[in-house]
């Protein structure tokens, strides 16, 4: 999967469900996705960005640089604290969330990696995440066959994406190399939030800050895994 900027629930579940998580950072920035942005709750849904220059979508997510200058403002930990700051474990991911807020990497691939392991480790995730760019593969490769050379150079037998990936990945391809292929279907469990009606797939700062550590853990198996 391609890092993103702290990411909804399923793709925590995604990444507790393998065995091996590829960063995919060697595939190009996508423009208007989540690579570099998510969802907090506000009465119109507010976005919450990672500034970065020069970004461009005939660049690879590693050739990317994040606006340090503007990051280090401390605007976006100023947004998180007047969205949360009624939530009931605003006291404590606050300072959790400056932490994965300013790490000190101006490489945007360099930092989301690292912003995941850190939320893994906050969410007893024990999950091998490895960088695509650091694989020794084919890099002329594209799309599914890609993906299947990472699975078999791993030596992989199985192959878990998020639902959204129905259009893009074929189980005949997959099998072709030995290769079940799995779509992970998360439940979005709802939890109370400000108002009365849920609003789901937000990021998961938003579950840490109504539900804290223990009650985000609770939500990682709240999903299940659909043959295509």
């Amino acid at each position: 999967m391609q890092p993103y900027f702290f990411p909804y629930i399923g793709y925590w579940q995604l990444i507790k469900d393998v065995d091996r998580f590829v960063v995919f950072d060697d595939v190009n920035y996508i423009k208007g996705g989540w690579i570099n942005r998510n969802r907090i709750l506000s009465p119109k849904l507010k976005y919450f960005n990672l500034p970065l220059l020069g970004i461009s979508q005939n660049k690879k997510i590693n050739e990317i640089s994040i606006d340090s200058e503007s990051l280090n403002s401390e605007r976006l930990s100023r947004i998180l604290h007047e969205t949360y700051k009624k939530a009931p474990f605003c006291s404590d991911i606050e300072p959790l969330a400056r932490d994965l807020l300013y790490i000190d990497n101006p490489d945007l691939a360099g930092y989301l990696t690292e912003q995941i392991r850190r939320i893994c480790r906050l969410l007893d995730i024990s999950t091998e995440i490895l960088v695509s760019s650091e694989i020794d593969k084919n890099n002329a490769l594209k799309g599914e066959e890609k993906v299947i050379e990472i699975c078999n150079i791993l030596g992989a037998d199985e192959y878990v994406n998020p639902i959204g990936g129905v259009g893009l990945y074929h189980k005949e391809a997959f099998n072709e190399k030995g290769i079940s292929l799995k779509f992970l279907k998360s439940d979005l469990t709802p939890y109370k939030q400000f108002g009365e009606e849920f609003v789901p797939a937000l990021s998961v700062l938003d579950v840490l800050m109504f539900c804290g550590i223990e009650g985000t853990k609770a939500q990682l198996n709240d999903y299940r895994l659909l043959d295509p």
